[in-house]
């Protein structure tokens, strides 16, 4: 079982960056794909990105392109989300998760981290 703690929200002005971290534990992180998903007030979670764990391939909704960055430490496996150039659409409750390499789907879940940008 993958346990999954998010940290680093908090708020900043429309322009700023802020780095949200997640630290993993409980399983081995080669075999996973680790995301980070956000849920604005009144709307449904949104994947932001994506990347592989054993290779780091990456993956990012086009809104946060060129602006957002995952990464992760695997010595110790920690997910990263730089996000840049912050904007107040990007105001919303940040949530790392886990999926498994075979699967499509998103099993695991932090508690997510509350991000807000003033305009």
């Amino acid at each position: 079982q993958v346990q999954l703690v998010e940290s680093g929200g908090g708020l900043v002005q429309a322009g700023g960056s802020l780095r949200l971290s997640c630290a993993a534990s409980g399983g081995t992180m080669a075999h996973y794909s680790l995301g980070w998903f956000r849920q604005a007030p009144g709307e449904g979670r949104e994947l932001v990105a994506t990347i592989a764990w054993a290779g780091g391939k990456t993956y990012y909704t086009d809104s946060v392109k060129g602006r957002f960055a995952i990464s992760r430490d695997t010595a110790k496996s920690v997910l990263y989300l730089q996000m840049n150039s912050l904007r107040p659409e990007d105001t919303a409750v940040y949530y790392c998760a886990a999926r498994g390499v075979f699967s499509s789907t998103f099993d695991y879940w932090g508690q997510g981290t509350q991000v807000t940008v003033s305009s």
